[in-house]
Parts: structure tokens; C-alpha cells; sequence
């Protein structure tokens, strides 16, 4: 790439202020420095965290993303500051459970993979961080299929969607309480396992700690475990095992 701009530049077809423009890897904002160069380092644009941002300043960073011709991923996102945004954005997509802000261009989405990320949740008080999941890994660009309510406190209705699961190229499993769905669903399947512990519980349960070390110290192989309700980052990395799925079977 970089010889490429410089080569446009010797031959006069481009501009020493566009070549500058071209090879900056972040824009300056003032209170944000976007990182446009995301996607060729990772495969993914840079993803934007809406809490403790203003609305201003959330609108000002997806403005540069767009302007730069990348997708738009914006996490814990409030109703109120998304409104301001879909003013100027009306093609962009709210999930008010998931708090995601989202768009991607559907021009270049590859939907030949036909590998699935499941996203299996233990219980109905933990369907915001599994919508927050599913609905990242969406905008991520993998296909997804959700099996919701199927906790070990009724261990039949994950079974019966056992067969379904096990065909995923990797499973986000996510559970509250106790937090041994994880575990489960690890004896069960050979992919890849990326377990959420929630904040979902009573008092013993910590806001989620409790969960959290029933995940870590799980007897289960092939089980990774995110922070409590971080339901983004395990659809990231389950992004990023379904690329590589991906690449293989091309």
C-alpha cells in the first residue's frame, strides 16, 4: 500500500497532502484519536464504547469511521445518545437490549461461510448479554444462531438443541448465578468455547465473581472466559476463531 501511494505521488497523480491523508494511521479529534488502520491490523474497524461518552462525541468518531468508508460498531450505547446519532444516520441500526449502534456495508458481506457462532444463554435475565453478542458478532459478519433459556437448572432444553450447537464453528456460552452452563456445553461439543459470566444473581453471587470463578476453574477443555457482562469481547474473539475457520475451508 504505502508503495503504491508513494508511486502515485512520483508520477504526480496524487498529492503530497492526499498521500499525508492516505498514511496517517489515526485521525486527531482533540478529545479521541481514531484509529483508522484498525482493519488492516486486525481484520475489524475500530469498535467504539458509548459509556462515559457524550453523544457529541460519539457522533463526532462515527462520523470519521464513515468518512474513512469503514463499518460502524458502537458498544453500551444508550437509547438517548443512539437517537442523536440516528439523526444524522438513519441507515444505521439500534438494538435497545443489546445497546449496540451498528452498519456495515452489505455490498461486502461474504455470506458463501456457511459456519455459525451459537450463542447459548442459561436464562432470560441474561439476554442482554448475549443479545450484546450476538449482535456484535453480526455486525462482525459471522452468522449467528441463538439458543436462549437453556440453563442447567432445566438441563433437557439444552439438550434438546444439543445436536444444533455442536455443528457451530465456536459457541459463546453466557450464564449468571452459579455459571455452570460453560461446562456443560464443554463436554458436550469440540469447538471452541468463549464463556460470559453475568452479573445475574443473589447476594453470594457477587455481582457476577462468583460466576466468573466457577468459569475459570471449570474441569471442561477448550473453555476461555471473558470479564463479567463483556459480552462484546467474547464475540470478538469468536469472530476472529470463525474468520480463521473461514480462511481454511476457502
Amino acid at each position: 500500500m504505502m508503495d503504491e501511494i508513494l508511486d502515485q505521488v512520483q508520477k504526480g497523480t496524487l498529492s503530497v497532502a492526499e498521500a499525508k491523508e492516505k498514511l496517517a494511521t489515526y485521525e486527531n479529534l482533540g478529545f479521541a484519536k481514531v484509529d483508522h488502520h484498525r482493519k488492516k491490523r486486525q481484520g475489524f474497524p475500530e469498535v467504539v464504547y458509548g459509556e462515559g461518552k457524550t453523544k457529541e462525541q460519539i457522533l463526532s468518531i462515527v462520523k470519521a469511521i464513515r468518512l474513512n468508508e469503514n463499518d460502524v460498531l458502537v458498544t453500551r450505547i444508550s437509547k438517548e445518545k443512539a437517537e442523536h446519532v440516528l439523526i444524522e444516520f438513519p441507515e444505521f441500526l439500534y438494538n435497545e437490549m443489546a445497546q449496540i449502534l451498528s452498519w456495515k456495508d452489505e455490498s461486502k458481506v461474504d455470506d458463501s461461510f456457511q459456519g455459525f457462532i451459537a450463542i447459548v444463554c442459561a436464562g432470560t435475565s441474561d439476554l442482554r448479554v448475549a443479545e450484546e453478542a450476538a449482535v456484535t458478532a453480526e455486525a462482525l459478519g459471522c452468522n449467528v444462531r441463538r439458543f436462549y433459556d437453556v440453563g442447567v437448572a432445566g438441563i433437557h432444553r439444552l439438550l434438546d438443541n444439543i445436536e444444533e450447537i455442536r455443528q457451530a464453528t465456536v459457541s459463546v456460552v453466557v450464564a449468571g448465578m452459579e455459571g455452570a452452563l460453560p461446562s456443560v456445553v464443554g463436554g458436550l461439543v469440540s469447538h471452541p468455547i468463549m464463556a460470559v459470566p453475568t452479573s445475574i444473581g443473589y447476594g453470594a453471587n457477587f455481582n457476577g465473581l462468583s460466576a466468573l470463578l466457577t468459569m475459570l476453574n471449570s474441569c471442561a477443555s477448550g473453555i476461555s472466559v471473558v470479564n463479567i457482562d463483556n459480552g462484546f469481547g467474547a464475540a470478538y474473539n469468536a469472530a476472529l476463531i470463525n474468520n480463521i475457520a473461514k480462511g481454511a475451508r476457502k
